[in-house]
């Protein structure tokens, strides 16, 4: 069957998601290289060719219409499928051997590896890096099973057989929403902290492992959460502490978002490390990406 005529070229619907994820002609032309005149003239072929407006026009930018909002879905599962189909095809073409894997525990994944991934982007165009997010339990897991080429954890433990090094370093803060009690009293005791229900990162993290270390017979948590930037909006929406890593709350403490509460005799530093297979050892992308991490440049 043939293709239907209604549908936009891959460029096209790139251009529209940009439009819908940014709000803004000019935002979604800056960032394709493009005048905001040659977006709007883009976006109103695409309309035509659907036979259906993507979005409503006014002084505060775009928005998409309920019509609209189901084809930028669309669209963007169509422009992921095309991406699926580009690194197939540089597989088929002998570049699988290219192709890196990596599995990062949350809060080194959201706050470390982007940057090392641009890094290695730059130095190394060829290699197609795939990120995987998840707890250190399952990172170390996934290194040992060999579906991951290199894993990078956070907690008190290096994981059994796999070699490691050390990439980063930060420190566990008990964080607070302003107003709340503690920021008059503190420092609190350790045995407060204790007792405290607390909205934590889900059990097998490498946050809450180090926590539980640190803080023996912490009672059960009010909340559980998969990562840092949820664990962040709970605490402000629920007036409750947490226990996260310093690296996801520097700006919120600069901001005033946030507060730190100091705890009496209770320290939580902790080594951020780099994991891999000594049977397999690291050779070629992996190896560099690992470089990247150490160096952070």
């Amino acid at each position: 069957m043939p293709l239907s005529n209604r549908v936009p070229e891959l460029a096209a619907l790139d251009v529209l998601v940009a439009v819908g994820r940014l709000g803004s002609m000019g935002a979604a032309g800056r960032e394709h290289g493009l005048s905001q005149q040659a977006v709007s003239a883009r976006v109103r072929s695409a309309e035509r060719q659907l036979g259906i407006r993507v979005f409503d026009r006014g002084s505060g930018g775009v928005q998409p219409t309920a019509e609209g909002a189901l084809i930028l879905e669309w669209a963007s599962a169509i422009l992921d499928s095309a991406e699926e189909l580009a690194s197939g095809v540089a597989a088929l073409r002998g570049e699988m051997e290219a192709n890196l894997t990596v599995a990062a525990s949350m809060t080194i994944a959201e706050y470390l590896v982007p940057a090392w991934t641009v890094t290695m982007r730059r130095k190394h165009p060829n290699v197609v890096t795939s990120i995987r997010l998840l707890n250190s339990t399952d990172v170390a897991a996934q290194v040992r099973a060999g579906e991951a080429d290199l894993g990078f954890v956070e907690g008190p433990v290096v994981p059994d057989g796999l070699r490691s090094v050390e990439v980063a370093r930060d420190e566990l803060v008990v964080i607070v929403p302003p107003g709340h009690t503690w920021i008059s009293r503190a420092p609190i005791a350790a045995s407060e902290l204790a007792a405290t229900a607390l909205i934590q990162r889900e059990s097998g993290s490498g946050t809450r492992t180090t926590l539980e270390h640190a803080v023996p017979g912490c009672v059960e948590p009010l909340l559980e959460l998969t990562s840092c930037t949820a664990v962040k909006a709970a605490v402000v929406a629920g007036n409750a502490p947490a226990v996260v890593s310093s690296l996801a709350v520097e700006a919120d403490l600069n901001d005033g978002r946030l507060s730190s509460v100091e705890v009496e005799g209770l320290r939580m530093p902790r080594r951020l490390l780099a994991v891999w297979d000594e049977s397999r050892g690291l050779r070629g992308a992996a190896r560099d990406f690992l470089g990247i991490a150490r160096t952070g440049s």
